[in-house]
């Protein structure tokens, strides 16, 4: 082995030592003589889980281990997730200390076994620093390590894989059991299905194949069968076809029939709602569908020219058509169901560190993992809030030198793991450990570039994103260099040295030509540049232990674990911000970014101050007092009135691909009004500005929810002719309406902390007759539904429907919000329903009546506790006015339609996450599922979706 070199001196401060026995350590976190736990303050916290739909407990752990500065969410998701050992048992874990000494313990004990450091002292150092990274949120390894290091079962570290099929059955026999196997551990797979004939081709006994679509079927039950790690939700898979396959134009089509089956099911009666019974009919639902388009094709559409598709035994162009018109029906289906995406054949390769060894056919199947069939990923990813600097002068800066060592922390760490690390496959561990690739990442980029005053679509957000993925990347390959004088390079490397080396100038000479355009960024593309050269040089002189360093991953349960308030290369969510409390319940607040990001503006104290409030009002910066228009678009956000572009995204994209060994896990979101043309002209700029890989997914474009589809089925049985019948006499209740003029009650409430208001308007001689109620703020879900229920409710009144029907059918009615009220007579509601026809049986219903269910006032429930009789002794009971209560407010005449409460609502407290919140602060609805664990509404995490409630996903690790 050769002597590692330190390079720069901004660049590394962690080297080998000469004579190659192994790499010295230097502190850049932690005190000598100070154990990093013993820099925190530790609490005992109770982790109670509910499915909000039920109030079932999903989960409970009492007494469990954390710092005080981590978030109630991030306690929760730590615990419920990765805690191992049996609830209740006293070998479960339940102390953080636990969890990071488990998987910090297993590294360094690796990382001596295998000669990666100079002395004791050194992996001592390299074990404090690793703990106060994971112990601080500085970055966080992917979910299987936490799973499954430091534990009795496998050690698998990998959450990424990519497998082959061959056009044999044995082949694809063996494909169905590896997928299933690794379905079964909690991970997902990619592959591509282009070697296998099409059914426009003959087999060797005469028949016609079956073609891939075909066996697609099969995978698709399977993967459906066994689910992710026996939870439910859907495995992750990723299919690809070449573009020049003769079956591409029947696997485009693929999902689009299935939907439109879903629907024809659906307005059938069927129950094809996610999960629903039905569902599992459709087929080709569990895996994500990408076409790998070359140059060639991609040429073809741009001058409208005539494309050949190949037959795969002979090569030969067995169909010729039209390329723009296949590309229109790629556009088309993606349009209509959001498959199938897109992989650039010609790009990813070109930037491929091993081809001597196979060309890149597939990725994993969030599309971030792109490499040899039959291999794996390992993904770690930093939290780049971590890494910002704001001096006494109020002035902001990216530390450039503290994240690069970071990165040479992480990345040690990383390569580590493959020592001892299991998988799934004999073929994948082979492979894996022949080429050792790495997936280091970042999440939390969107806060950052608000947080630094970017807007996310402008020229300064993509420099600062370019210049952190550059130096994070030549970083990543310089420590890689640096581990290959110590521990030797890749197995795989002289075979794929130019073809290395050559990639590695290219990811250098991106940097140089990269545009530099402001304070921030320019220090960064310094420090990158530096990373760089000494890529080159030390690549040079030592070779590389990575085949792969960098993706950007969607950062799900992870970036949950970080307190991130953005995943991966995502924009903010909305500027609002759903916060669990440690004491239970919850509170919206406005994102911490924007405080940060008006004062860069250069804003003063009292003008942010009244942007903050006004933003808490109404959810977004229109109109903001003393916003300069001009500023708007820095606080765009993913959803909302001022949502970024669909070539924003893509824009981003482009800025950090160069600088990235795998591609981007992302999904492009259009809105529901865009048309196939958007949609090709993302697939085709995609290709244009170099980027690897994309999706795009259009609002609503999948089929609508059950109220949507009910709705319809009650159109058509309305349009439907009547059938001829005797004529009968048919008696009809007639509807008393109130006069315009009309005395009514107004109640203002509080339930479980959520707040609301009740207008009840009676007939001047004859009771209850109208009934509004306003909860939250306008738009939101709560709200329409309680607008809805009033409105039904007061025609019910209206018609004759007894008063006290609704008391008896409503009355200890259960749901969330419920709890604690404001109301003497009414101190605890089992949900706002019960709250609400309690209050009404008080101040409408006779004595009696209401007596027999149960319902009384505070006086009249302590004179029973006097007197042993709730009735007022020498009083007669008033049966036609309101109930003997505390004195209530009657007001005059009302409107048809009340007016609101000038007073503005609270923070809607019945929102679990901060989708919900986004929807009722925006009034807009999110296309999102909802949770299967929790009940709550998921939000966009990469090319799938995460649940901030308790942590899991729709696919991704």
């Amino acid at each position: 082995m050769t002597e590692t070199t330190s390079g720069s001196a901004r660049g590394s401060r962690s080297k080998g030592n000469k004579g190659g026995k192994g790499l010295r350590i230097e502190r850049v976190h932690t005190t000598p003589g100070v154990h990093p736990y013993d820099e925190v303050v530790w609490e005992r916290r109770d982790v109670v889980m509910t499915n909000w739909r039920d109030g079932s407990i999903n989960f409970e752990q009492r007494g469990v281990e954390f710092p005080d500065f981590w978030s109630v969410n991030a306690v929760n998701i730590v615990t419920s997730k990765y805690f191992r050992g049996a609830t209740g048992s006293p070998q479960r874990e339940s102390s953080l200390r636990q969890l990071i000494d488990r998987v910090v313990s297993t590294y360094r004990k690796a990382g001596e076994e295998h000669g990666y450091f100079a002395s004791p002292a050194d992996a001592e150092i390299f074990e404090h620093e690793l703990t106060y990274a994971l112990l601080h949120q500085v970055f966080s390894f992917n979910s299987p390590v936490w799973f499954n290091v430091g534990t009795k079962q496998p050690q698998q570290v990998s959450a990424c894989f990519i497998l082959s099929v061959d056009d044999s059955m044995e082949s694809i026999l063996d494909w169905y059991k590896e997928e299933g196997m690794i379905f079964k551990g909690g991970s997902g797979a990619g592959l591509n299905l282009s070697r296998i004939r099409s059914s426009k081709e003959l087999l060797s006994s005469g028949g016609n194949a079956s073609g891939p679509v075909s066996f697609m079927r099969g995978a698709d039950a399977s993967a459906g069968t066994i689910k992710s790690g026996g939870a439910t939700r859907r495995a992750a898979k990723m299919v690809v076809l070449d573009v020049d396959h003769p079956d591409i134009e029947a696997f485009i089509e693929t999902k689009v029939k299935e939907e439109e089956k879903i629907r024809a099911l659906r307005d059938a009666g069927f129950d094809m709602d996610l999960g629903g019974d039905d569902i599992t009919s459709v087929q080709y639902q569990n895996a994500n569908n990408s076409v790998r388009v070359n140059d060639e094709f991609m040429k073809a559409v741009e001058t409208g020219s005539k494309f050949g598709l190949r037959g795969r035994m002979t090569g030969e162009v067995i169909e010729e058509i039209d390329a723009k018109g296949l590309f229109r029906k790629m556009a088309e289906a993606a349009w209509a169901c959001a498959d199938p995406g897109i992989q650039y054949d010609d790009t990813i390769n070109h930037w491929h560190t091993s081809p001597e060894t196979g060309r890149i056919t597939a990725s994993n199947p969030c599309s971030e993992y792109m490499h040899l069939d039959n291999s794996s990923c390992n993904l770690a990813s930093l939290n780049l809030m971590k890494f910002l600097r704001d001096d006494d002068n109020g002035n902001q800066s990216f530390d450039a030198e503290r994240f690069a060592k970071a990165v040479e922390l992480v990345i040690t760490a990383m390569d580590i793991s493959i020592c001892f690390a299991d998988f799934p496959t004999e073929k994948i561990g082979e492979t894996t450990r022949a080429f050792r690739q790495l997936g280091i990442g970042y999440a939390n980029l969107g806060a950052l570039l608000m947080a630094t005053g970017h807007a996310y679509d402008s020229d300064g957000g993509r420099a600062l994103a370019g210049a952190i993925t550059s130096l994070m990347t030549g970083t990543s390959y310089k420590r890689s260099a640096e581990l290959a004088s110590v521990v030797g390079p890749y197995d795989g490397y002289a075979r794929n040295a130019d073809a290395h080396k050559r990639v590695m100038k290219q990811h250098s000479d991106a940097n140089a030509v990269a545009p530099r355009m402001d304070d921030l960024d320019t220090p960064v593309w310094a420090a990158a540049t530096e990373a760089w050269q000494d890529v080159l040089r030390l690549g040079e002189k030592n070779g590389f232990r990575n085949a792969q360093a960098s993706v950007l991953a969607p950062t799900g349960t992870i970036g949950l674990m970080m307190d991130c308030d953005t995943t991966g290369v995502e924009p903010d969510l909305a500027l609002v911000k759903f916060k669990k409390l440690v004491g239970g319940g919850s509170m919206q607040i406005v994102n911490n970014t924007v405080p940060k990001a008006l004062k860069r503006l250069g804003y003063q104290p009292e003008q942010i101050e009244a942007i903050v409030a006004h933003i808490a009002e109404h959810g977004n910066v229109i109109d903001a007092p003393g916003l300069k228009a001009e500023h708007y678009e820095v606080f765009d956000c993913a959803m909302g009135e001022r949502a970024i572009s669909a070539m924003g995204h893509v824009r981003m994209m482009a800025a950090a691909q160069p600088f990235l060994s795998g591609a981007i896990s992302k999904t492009v979101n259009l809105p529901e009004s865009a048309t196939v043309e958007e949609v090709e002209e993302v697939y085709f700029e995609g290709w244009k500005m170099g980027l690897k890989a994309l999706a795009i997914y259009r609002d609503n474009c999948k089929v609508g929810q059950p109220l949507s589809a009910k709705k319809k089925e009650e159109e058509k049985k309305a349009e439907a002719p009547a059938p001829a019948v005797a004529k009968v006499v048919e008696y009809r209740p007639v509807r008393k309406r109130l006069p315009k003029g009309r005395p009514g009650i107004t109640t203002s409430f509080t339930v479980g902390g959520a707040e609301g208001y009740m207008t009840a308007n009676s007939y001047p001689d004859d009771g209850l007759g109208e009934v509004f109620l306003k909860m939250s703020k306008q738009g939101s879900t709560l709200a329409g539904m309680m607008d809805a229920f009033s409105i039904a409710v007061s025609v019910g009144l209206q018609y004759g429907v007894p008063l006290e029907t609704y008391v008896s059918k409503f009355t200890n009615m259960r749901f969330e919000p419920a709890g604690m009220t404001d109301d003497p007579d009414v101190r605890m509601a089992q949900s706002i329903v019960d709250y609400i026809f309690r209050r009404l049986a008080l101040d409408f219903l006779p004595f009696e009546t209401r007596s027999a269910l149960g319902i009384h006032s505070a006086e009249e429930r302590q004179r029973h506790l006097d007197t042993g009789s709730y009735e007022p002794a020498d009083e007669e009971v008033d049966v036609e006015g309101l109930a003997q209560s505390a004195p209530r407010q009657v007001e005059p005449a009302k409107p048809e339609v009340p007016a609101r409460p000038a007073a503005a609502a609270p923070a809607p407290k019945q929102a679990h996450n901060s989708t919900e919140l986004v929807e009722m602060q925006l009034g807009l609805n999110a296309d999102a599922p909802l949770c299967f664990s929790c009940g709550t509404k998921m939000r966009r995490a990469g090319s799938c979706y995460l649940c901030e409630g308790c942590g899991s996903t729709s696919g991704c690790s």
